[in-house]
C-alpha cells in the first residue's frame, strides 16, 4: 500500500513539473538573446561558432551574474562592447580565423526556431549579435538576460554535466 501511495504521488508530481517545466522555456518580453551568426556551414566555420559563443558566455556570465534588472544589463553589454569585441577577436586570433566578423547590439532579426517542442518566433529582438564572415551559416543563441544561457555556461568547466532529478531519487529510494 505504502508503495502505490508513493507512486501515485510521484505520477501527480511529474504531471505537474512537466506543466512547470514547458512554461519556463517561454522566453520573456522583456529578454536580451545573444546570437552567433557561423560563416557558413563548414565543420570548421561551425566550430568556431561554437568556440566564440563559449568564449562570449563565460565572460557575459562574469558581467551579469549581480545584474537585478533589464536596464542595468542593456548598460552593462553597452559598457563592455569593446572588451566583448576583443574576446571574439582573441578567440578568432587564436583560431587562425581571418574572415573577419561585426559585432551588434540592439533590435537584430532571429529565425524561427524550434527547441524541445516549443516554436520560438521569427522577428527582430534585443540582443547582442556577433557575425562570423559572411554569415550565411547556422545560428547558436541563447538568452543573456534572464540568464537562461549564462547558468549554464558557469558550469561547464568540463565536458560532462551530470543531472538528478528529485523523482528519480525518490524511485531509487523507495522502490
Amino acid at each position: 500500500m505504502k508503495k502505490t501511495i508513493i507512486i501515485m504521488c510521484i505520477i501527480l508530481l511529474m504531471s505537474c513539473l512537466s506543466k512547470v517545466k514547458s512554461e519556463e522555456l517561454k522566453i520573456p518580453d522583456e529578454a536580451i538573446r545573444l546570437r552567433v551568426l557561423a560563416n557558413s556551414n563548414t565543420t570548421y566555420d561551425q566550430a568556431i561558432k561554437m568556440k566564440v559563443s563559449a568564449k562570449l558566455q563565460k565572460e557575459l556570465f562574469s558581467l551579469l551574474k549581480e545584474t537585478k534588472g533589464i536596464e542595468e544589463a542593456r548598460k552593462i553589454i553597452q559598457k563592455n562592447i569593446d572588451t566583448l569585441s576583443k574576446t571574439t577577436e582573441q578567440v578568432l586570433k587564436e583560431e587562425n580565423y581571418d574572415k573577419g566578423y561585426k559585432i551588434t547590439f540592439g533590435q537584430n532579426y532571429f529565425p524561427e526556431k524550434k527547441y524541445k517542442g516549443v516554436v520560438y518566433d521569427e522577428g527582430y529582438y534585443e540582443s547582442l549579435l556577433i557575425t562570423l564572415g559572411e554569415g550565411k551559416g547556422n545560428n547558436w543563441w541563447c538568452v543573456l538576460f534572464p540568464p537562461l544561457c549564462l547558468m549554464e555556461a558557469e558550469e561547464t568547466e568540463t565536458d560532462k554535466v551530470e543531472y538528478k532529478f528529485f523523482i528519480e531519487e525518490l524511485i531509487n529510494k523507495y522502490l
